[in-house]
């Protein structure tokens, strides 16, 4: 089996040795929200990784693996206009190579990847677009229906409802094989509607990692592109859980120390000199495949996908273009502009109400009362109207009576979970999330939540 550069599924494979559970994985896990390079939950179980060809036997055990690419920067001496022109000819290529025949699923959301997939889309496609927001929430469709307003495409509006995951968890888990958390995708709770709107998804994730910076400098040391690194992976509260479980297991040595350990090696074989290209590509490599495309199979699961990110054609057109070119989204904005400038007209939600050709003003000294009276106004509903409205996955699972009974019978009621994890540190990451700091301790929280259901399911 030959992997692409970027998978869209986890694929397993066997290794001899002991089938007990992989305890070091399993706190990188509760660190980060996905596991890292082959890890999985089990020592003689790994995953194939990507752009290498593998050989297993009948019984599925590794016999051979090798690479056939590898990341790389390798930039061309062109002009903005230059990179956008050749990014334009690959995306509409690609596109319209995959999507030819087919009624397209579109979601549309304020940010730049769906806009720029709503731009490629052709006249004459069969295009359905959606949207969700939560209840209670500020309205995240509204983008979504100007985007689909401007290009003509019929669009349909959902609402993510409170306390959908408990009818949903165990089907979710089904899917994802517990391999991510269960409080961040939620389209779940959507995708028996939004399946039957056409016949392939058409998706944008990992745009916004492809054609961006990585907020470093391009000449910084290996030690601050760890620093760097390690500040975008852990989550708040991760590390606290991950140390905590480790010395649990009583496993020899530094849970931080061995992290450190495992990431800086696995930087140091990227032979890229360019710090934002290496960050890149150490995402591509470890972060997509393991966070991203497992939530992808919700998708996958019920109709076919096409993620023009994920081609691995892009991929190689990401290696030879300048990192100045695509720090700031500077391609995928011209692109739009160029192909349709009613779309580049829409309010751009990080820059709100600025759009693609204004949003540079957007820290202009003119610019701040405005931005002063909206966050005023947002302040005044939530402290003295009590309006306050549902930005977090976790709060539309977690808080509420009926979510924290559901919540705690997966966490205080499973004898299973009970004998893997200690119930004291399950009580103190509890009584943290609920009564010191919710927003922090809301990680370690699901994480747990994804361990307790996992244990349910667990071959052991």
């Amino acid at each position: 089996m030959k992997t692409t550069i970027i998978p869209s599924k986890q694929t397993f494979y066997k290794k001899e040795g002991s089938s007990d559970l992989n305890l070091k994985a399993i706190c990188i896990f509760c660190a980060t929200g996905f596991f890292l390079e082959k890890d999985t939950y089990y020592n003689d179980l790994e995953v194939m990784q990507p752009f290498t060809e593998y050989v297993t036997d009948e019984n599925n055990f590794l016999k051979k693996a090798e690479q056939y690419w590898e990341w790389h920067y390798d930039p061309k001496d062109i002009s903005l206009e230059q990179a956008t022109d050749e990014f334009a000819h690959l995306y509409e290529n690609i596109t319209k190579e995959n999507l030819k025949d087919k009624a397209v699923i579109l979601p549309l959301s304020g940010g730049l990847d769906s806009r720029t997939q709503s731009a490629v889309l052709g006249k004459d496609m069969n295009v359905n677009s959606y949207s969700y927001k939560f209840e209670n929430s500020f309205d995240e469709t509204k983008y979504g229906k100007e985007i689909a307003k401007v290009r003509s495409f019929p669009f349909h509006e959902y609402i993510i409802m409170k306390g959908y995951l408990w009818n949903v968890i165990e089907e979710l888990a089904e899917i994802n094989q517990c391999y991510t958390d269960f409080t961040n995708p939620r389209q779940m709770a959507v995708i028996n509607e939004i399946k039957e709107l056409g016949d392939i998804f058409f998706l944008g994730h990992w745009g916004d990692v492809l054609f961006d910076g990585m907020g470093v400098r391009d000449d910084l040391t290996l030690d601050d592109q760890l620093k760097a690194l390690i500040k975008k992976l852990v989550k708040r509260g991760g590390i606290e859980l991950a140390d905590s479980l480790w010395k649990m297991w009583g496993i020899e040595g530094s849970f931080e120390e061995h992290f450190k350990e495992r990431l800086s090696g696995l930087l140091q074989k990227i032979k890229i000199d360019n710090a934002n290209a290496r960050i890149r590509a150490f995402k591509s490599m470890y972060w997509a495949p393991r966070w991203t495309s497992v939530s992808l199979e919700i998708f996958s699961k019920y109709k076919p996908v096409y993620l023009p990110y994920y081609d691995d054609e892009m991929c190689k057109f990401i290696c030879k273009i300048p990192e100045h070119l695509l720090n700031g989204r500077q391609i995928q904005i011209n692109y739009i502009k160029m192909k349709n400038p009613g779309l580049a007209k829409i309010a751009w939600q990080n820059y709100e109400p600025l759009n693609l050709y204004n949003y540079k003003d957007f820290e202009n000294t003119s610019r701040i009362p405005g931005r002063a009276i909206k966050k005023m106004n947002k302040m005044f509903k939530e402290k003295i109207l009590n309006k306050k409205n549902t930005t977090r996955n976790w709060e539309i699972q977690f808080t509420g009576e009926s979510n924290d009974l559901n919540l705690r019978k997966y966490l205080f009621e499973n004898k299973n979970y009970s004998e893997f994890i200690s119930p004291e540190i399950t009580k103190t990451f509890y009584d943290k999330f609920k009564n010191e700091d919710s927003v922090y301790y809301s990680h370690p929280v699901s994480m747990l939540l994804t361990l307790a259901v996992f244990s349910k399911r667990s071959r052991q």
